[in-house]
């Protein structure tokens, strides 16, 4: 049973840490909105939406008020709309991405997921209609998350989608250019893709996901780093046992108000996400975090040792502080969205190939990072198959959200703003994989898959 005084202890996290919860998100089955008239599904879906999440920012911002813990954003993700356009006529979804956007802005969340495709195995015809209205879909819509699955360790890497992706990333950087390749931001390519992520942009609710579902995502990276100010100079030991502890506490918070919004709004509890997911606000940073373990900057020799002891301690810490830890949970990189991983990329010290090292040992992968604008297509899908068959081998969730910056060259700033901060332009490999790309096909599964 979760009392109030499991988190009196977090109240000078809260006030001076930037601890938070960083989202509530409702995950809604869409499955009974399939029609063969794509304006039908339209209407479908924003009244399901709607009547579904009525009450989700209120309640959110009642917990708030009462608790005395901030809740950042207020989210909802939907079964992959590759499924659920697939029984239309038409070809375009970008008509349903447009009932999502507005269905989203009538209950007042700020973003919603689930215009995706899960295609790691092969595509159907559904899942290639919404892949190809995806650029329509983002430009056209100002909350609507997409993602597009092209991998797993059990079916490896589909090429053909991987090269069909980079194509797709670069239309719509064109369609967005106006506002800085804003359409990519809301676009993530995965591989291993969990179906109860609470986090956007990826978050859509899996198939075997309840009819409902209130799932949560803690934040505190700020939290941890002033944990570890504490224990200068000591061994690793207990550097891991500081962030276990303080991730327990974190967790617990989490959980309490995951349960508090599941009541209220009579839905079921599905997960606590406990990923570090870092702001640009000074003192938010997952890099700060390591630098505190004793590098000088973020991305020198020694950074991906470090980020692998956190992610691993966040974890056992979460584990220990609730049964139904899930989603993601670990320690994000992305790039934008953190000042110290900005301030790193500045000086140089920072770069694509540390980073994708980087994302071996943390959840996700190449987040919120910003190249230039004329970077090829076939490029953009080389960078997702490296980092898919990360995760393909490594049996873990990778993905890659990165910004084509129409217009800029490196070295140049990508400004959004708020909680997407700012990128610095950064290279690429000028050496062509093009031919490597156009292959096309299937890189199989790894021997390790075969489990059963």
């Amino acid at each position: 049973m979760q009392n109030i005084n499991d988190i009196i202890s977090t109240l000078d996290m809260i006030d001076h840490q930037h601890l938070d919860v960083r989202t509530i998100t409702m995950g809604i089955s869409l499955l009974d909105c399939c029609d063969e008239d794509i304006h039908k599904v339209a209407d479908k879906i924003y009244d399901k939406i709607t009547k579904k999440a009525e009450k989700l920012v209120e309640t959110g911002e009642q917990i708030e008020k009462e608790f005395g813990i901030p809740i950042v954003n207020k989210r909802i993700s939907v079964t992959p709309i590759s499924i659920i356009g697939s029984a239309c006529r038409e070809t375009n979804y970008a008509p349903l991405a447009v009932a999502l956007d507005k269905a989203a802005k009538q209950c007042g969340v700020n973003f919603i997921g689930g215009f995706s495709a899960l295609v790691h195995k092969g595509f159907t015809n559904g899942d290639l209609n919404l892949i190809h209205s995806i650029p329509e879909a983002l430009a056209s819509t100002d909350e609507v998350c997409s993602s597009v699955c092209v991998a797993s360790t059990k079916a490896g890497i589909n090429m053909d989608a991987v090269a069909l992706m980079g194509k797709i990333i670069k239309q719509t950087a064109d369609m967005t250019a106006k506002d800085g390749g804003f359409g990519c931001a809301k676009l993530v390519v995965f591989a291993n893709a969990v179906e109860d992520n609470p986090f956007m942009a990826g978050a859509f609710h899996g198939v075997g996901e309840p009819e409902c579902v209130i799932n949560v995502g803690v934040s505190g990276p700020g939290v941890v780093h002033h944990a570890l100010k504490s224990c200068k100079g000591q061994p690793f030991d207990v550097v891991a046992e500081t962030i276990k502890k303080t991730a327990f506490k974190i967790t617990r918070m989490g959980q309490l108000v995951a349960r508090e919004a599941s009541s209220r709004l009579g839905v079921p509890f599905g997960i606590v996400d406990l990923s570090l997911a870092p702001t640009p606000a000074k003192g938010d940073s997952v890099a700060r975090i390591l630098e505190e373990m004793g590098l000088e900057v973020c991305g020198t020799h020694g950074t991906t040792a470090a980020l692998a002891l956190l992610n691993d301690a966040v974890k056992k810490g979460g584990v220990m502080a609730s049964n139904h830890v899930g989603g993601l949970s670990g320690a994000f990189i992305p790039v934008s969205e953190d000042e110290g991983m900005i301030a790193a990329a500045k000086t140089g010290a920072l770069h694509l190939d540390k980073l994708e090292a980087m994302t071996c040992v943390c959840s996700v992968g190449l987040d919120m990072i910003a190249v230039p604008g004329d970077t090829p297509a076939s490029t953009l899908s080389a960078i997702i198959a490296d980092e898919a068959a990360i995760g393909v081998v490594n049996t873990k969730t990778t993905a890659v959200r990165i910004i084509p910056a129409v217009g800029k060259k490196v070295g140049d700033m990508l400004e959004f703003g708020g909680l997407l901060g700012s990128a610095p332009i950064m290279p690429v490999h000028e050496f062509s994989s093009e031919a490597f790309v156009a292959r096309g096909g299937r890189i199989p599964a790894p021997m390790h898959s075969l489990k059963n």
